[in-house]
């Protein structure tokens, strides 16, 4: 019984032994001797007895320099100067790892192999200064003085090559180890990689020796979506160049157009690159001309490359270097810090990315924030390369981020300008305010649920401050919040962020656009404050007694499409009451349309129309372009009489049948059945336009009834039909959150 035990107890040492982990960085045994005395000396024995058996062989299989024996398997991880041992034998079927770096040190092991004690880790890449991803060390960012600062962006269409073109750059200048899994590096959303898009810009540092000469290069690899397009505005004030990414195969797209007058306006360099040269119907060339044509940029500035093979890709950094310009900024000056993004950590607060266009910032300043004239104390400053990377100071030039303690959302301000405290400055111009294009009602599934949504919605729009917040309330979803997005992907994308990040459950309302009305009396004026009254809820829109007009949102529509494809877009165009503004041919074979479209017409259905017209070429951007006199009804939909709230809505009075025929079919089908019948009503004011009918549950009262009078059973169907008819008017219809979900889901799929 005693052997037994023992036996029993040296088995769970030898488990004990393997289940430990050591590192280099630490003294095994001294650790091991304080925690598991008994461990360490039972780990050493087994070493010895091992080596002492020699019958350690060679073996491939496993990998260069790999032994194995009937006992254990050993392996050397020289990258990163550990040993693993896998068991084999007596502890079959088991995965064991443990590190014997130190074993391997003292001469255990190997000890030709054995690390250095003490070696640092850029040691293994001494060329590259200030390359490793996972260095310890504080960068001095003293060492990159403005002359040799760069700060660019990334801009291009959807699906041009933007983020596998971050990766080379990343991998050239040693941020990121060269592997095979070095895909959309910087696109760290769980739904970015879902979607296979960049929906949120990010930042890199980069270090490049040119000449001679160490470089700072930050990089801002950006979104290229047009609901994201505000991103990308954000991203260009920390900006003096831009790289404009082209795809060899599919050229100039609407989004590229956009985006390139966005860093023309902003008075940019540009550099052209013409991406996917390695494309079996790749065609530079003609891209080239497009280029040149479109943009007025000569050819020859063009540089093609092919990112996902890494061909020429050195040279992009180069231009870089040489093209675009250094940052207007002065080290001497008093502090001037752009927030220009941020996030929100649960226990270091708001992490503030900022570009410095003056002055130095150091941990412990105490800087003030000019929106809020709050004080803070800077905890951390570092850069991105492309994970958190702490730094001495930042200077003027650089940019990177900053953690001051802000515990509440509502304090870092996108656009805020930070300056030290008691050296006030003026402030920067900062950003535009992004102006919503749809509007979604949002509720919590459950009510309980209200704070902790709230709570998510605030860190949310801390990271993405395009969303425009209101708060609502509904008679059959409750409280809720009345949120504005960039389009009907910004919404999708926020939440299944919210989903995803917060685990929020939500329940979102039928997208409409803001209207406006013109209000006809002096009484009402004075009652609004304003002649013009803006309505988000369509529940809120005002009778055609009160106005003398109603106003739509119009935005100013680019198509790029293939030109056979022309005739079958213009005739979409026209079906959505847009109206032709140009039409110009920017190469032999594509054509770019531009038209003025209502953007109640084209925000839910209209781009998934038009890629399958012209089988997925098209391309599709918009920009805001006022408000237009537009002939608006609003419709109201009716459940056995009662007006539901959560399903009004706004539309044309040429289209007002057509989509309550569509909304009452799709309720019959969502709404369950009743013991009486549920009459579904589209209205507009009192005019009934669209009906269907779900039928009541029916007892069959005849059944008893084997044959006789036809009089008894016209009795019992009458006092059947009476008693439906009078719960009909003591009933009420609640409509089942699960079909206001159905019937809000499909109002799409028109």
């Amino acid at each position: 019984m005693q052997t037994s035990r023992r036996n029993v107890s040296c088995k769970r040492r030898r488990a004990a032994l393997f289940s430990v982990v050591w590192s280099q960085q630490l003294d095994v045994e001294c650790c091991l001797l304080t925690c598991f005395p008994r461990v360490a000396e039972v780990c050493l024995n087994l070493v010895r007895q091992l080596l002492a058996r020699g019958s350690f062989e060679e073996n491939g299989a496993w990998g260069d320099g790999a032994i194995a024996s009937r006992d254990l398997l050993l392996t050397p991880r020289l990258r990163r100067g550990m040993w693993t041992l896998a068991g084999q034998g007596w502890w079959r079927g088991r995965a064991l790892a443990a590190w014997v770096t130190e074993a391997a040190r003292k001469g255990l092991l190997w000890p030709h192999l054995a690390p250095a004690r003490g070696t640092a880790a850029e040691s293994r890449a001494p060329d590259r200064c200030y390359s490793s991803a996972d260095r310890k060390e504080k960068i001095d960012m003293s060492c990159f003085p403005v002359e040799n600062t760069r700060n660019f962006s990334i801009i291009a269409h959807v699906d041009h090559g933007k983020s596998t073109l971050a990766d080379r750059l990343l991998e050239l200048t040693g941020a990121i180890d060269k592997t095979k899994n070095n895909k959309q590096v910087l696109d760290k959303l769980q739904v970015e990689r879902e979607r296979g898009i960049t929906v949120k810009a990010q930042t890199a540092s980069l270090f490049y020796n040119y000449e001679g000469k160490q470089y700072l290069l930050n990089l801002i690899d950006t979104p290229g979506h047009v609901d994201f397009s505000y991103e990308v505005s954000r991203s260009l004030s920390a900006c003096q160049g831009v790289l404009l990414v082209v795809d060899a195969n599919e050229g100039i797209q609407a989004q590229t157009v956009a985006n390139f007058f966005l860093a023309f306006e902003a008075q940019l360099s540009i550099i052209p690159v013409i991406n996917k040269i390695d494309l079996k119907n790749a065609d530079p060339e003609r891209v080239e001309k497009q280029i040149e044509k479109v943009f007025d940029i000569p050819g020859d500035e063009c540089i093609k490359i092919s990112a996902k093979l890494g061909t020429n890709v050195e040279s992009v950094l180069d231009a870089v270097i040489k093209r675009i310009p250094f940052p207007k900024a002065h080290c001497r000056n008093p502090l001037r810090a752009l927030v220009f993004d941020s996030t929100f950590d649960q226990y270091r607060g708001v992490i503030a990315n900022v570009a410095l266009f003056d002055g130095v910032v150091s941990k412990g300043d105490k800087i003030v924030s000019a929106h809020t004239q709050k004080t803070y104390e800077v905890n951390e400053v570092g850069v991105l390369n492309p994970n958190e990377q702490p730094t001495h100071k930042l200077y003027a030039g650089q940019v990177g981020y900053l953690i001051a303690g802000m515990k509440d959302v509502t304090e870092a301000q996108i656009g805020d300008t930070l300056y030290l405290h008691k050296q006030p400055v003026e402030p920067l111009p900062g950003f535009k305010s992004a102006k919503p294009m749809v509007f979604a009602g949002m509720y919590p599934v459950d009510q309980s649920e209200y704070n902790n949504l709230k709570s998510a919605i605030e860190k949310l729009t801390l990271n993405d401050s395009s969303v425009v917040v209101h708060r609502d309330s509904s008679l059959a979803l409750g409280a809720g919040w009345r949120l504005g997005f960039l389009g009907l992907l910004h919404m999708e994308v926020f939440n299944q962020r919210l989903e995803q990040e917060y685990n929020a459950s939500v329940i979102l309302t039928t997208p409409t656009v803001p209207y406006k009305a013109v209000l006809s009396s002096a009484k009402l004026i004075k009652e609004y404050r304003e002649k013009e009254i803006t309505i988000i809820n369509p529940a809120q829109f005002p009778d055609k007694s009160k106005v003398t007009e109603y106003l739509e949102p119009v935005v100013l529509g680019t198509i790029i499409t293939p030109d056979e494809y022309t005739g079958k877009i213009m005739m979409l165009c026209q079906a959505r009451r847009a109206v032709q503004k140009n039409m110009m041919y920017i190469d032999q074979n594509r054509v770019m349309l531009k038209y003025l479209f209502p953007l109640n017409e084209i925000v839910v259905d209209f781009y998934d129309s038009l890629k399958s017209l012209s089988s997925g070429y098209a391309s599709f951007d918009y920009e805001d372009a006022g408000y237009q006199t537009a002939e608006l009804v609003k419709m109201d939909i009716l459940l056995n009489g009662s007006i539901v709230e959560e399903l009004v809505t706004v539309v044309h009075k040429d289209k007002a049948y057509s989509v309550g025929k569509a909304i009452c079919e799709r309720l019959k089908d969502s709404l369950p059945r009743q013991l009486f019948e549920i009459a579904i009503q589209a209205a507009l004011g009192s005019k009934i336009i669209a009906r269907e009918t779900v039928k009541a549950y029916r007892k069959n009262v005849l059944a008893k009834c084997y044959g006789g009078d036809i009089t008894r059973k016209m009795k019992l169907l009458k006092r059947q039909a009476e008693g439906k008819k009078k719960l009909r008017k003591v009933g009420n219809v609640e409509v089942p959150k699960d079909a206001f979900i159905k019937v809000l889901k499909t109002q799409s799929d028109k």
